[in-house]
């Protein structure tokens, strides 16, 4: 029976996201031409999910590459212990007149060390292919967190009090002297709401890991980025939030 094809809502399409990543990319050159950093963090993301989709296009024979050898060494690793316990054995019959019962020990155990230590290299070796995966994702996973606080700390510099009555800039304020402005209210909204939305494409990003892979520590790892990333824009919108009240001047 044929299996059901996947329709665009049961799994996230990498290309879009890099659609939507590339169609950001352009709004900021068009609106905000001036603020660079915004831009390079926007084309840096890119790239990381270039290199998932790339990715994604090698996994399935880098993962068949790693089960061929996985198996081979398998079999290599039970051909090893079935020879060295067989000639164990053998020479214990041969001898088996002329061993004292007590002197059996040591052969016993040897036996057993050699059976567990093989046991040992073939449970590695069965989860050698997940665990190359998951080592992989989770390093991406760590540059799109980093990346996720390079975006936050762009927002963090931008400070809509300047915009406000109350702190006209170039005057002080308690012991400090506000910032002159430097930004119109649109472009600080536009900024705050870019720095939002690549902090939304960085979860995508991460959840594109995701799809790729059912490890618990992979998994985690997505969902603790897309908590991150969440709390971040909370904290930009709040920012927004405040500039209904500044004078579109």
């Amino acid at each position: 029976m044929a299996q059901p094809r996947l329709t665009s809502y049961e799994r996230l399409d990498g290309t879009e996201v890099r659609a939507v990543t590339r169609y950001l990319g352009e709004r900021i050159d068009t609106y905000l031409p001036r603020h660079p950093g915004l831009r390079a963090a926007t084309e840096e993301l890119g790239k990381v999910i270039d290199a998932l989709l790339d990715r994604r296009r090698r996994a399935p024979v880098q993962r068949a590459a790693l089960l061929w050898l996985s198996r081979v060494l398998i079999v290599v690793v039970v051909a090893v212990s079935v020879v060295a316990v067989a000639i164990a054995v053998r020479d214990g019959v041969a001898r088996a007149g002329s061993i004292a019962a007590f002197e059996w020990l040591p052969v016993v155990e040897s036996l057993i060390n050699d059976l567990v230590f093989a046991g040992i290299a073939i449970w590695f070796l069965l989860s050698l292919a997940d665990r190359v995966v998951r080592n992989d994702l989770i390093r991406r996973l760590h540059r799109l967190r980093s990346l996720a606080h390079i975006i936050d700390m762009h927002q963090m510099s931008k400070d809509p009090a300047a915009l406000l009555p109350a702190t006209r800039p170039g005057t002080v304020a308690g012991d400090e002297v506000v910032s002159p402005r430097t930004m119109s209210v649109r472009d600080y909204a536009l900024y705050l709401d870019y720095c939002s939305e690549l902090l939304s494409l960085c979860s995508k990003a991460a959840a594109l890991c995701a799809e790729e892979s059912t490890d618990a520590l992979v998994l985690d790892t997505v969902s603790e980025i897309e908590n991150l990333t969440t709390g971040m824009s909370r904290k930009i919108w709040q920012k927004i939030s405040l500039l209904r009240d500044a004078p579109r001047t």
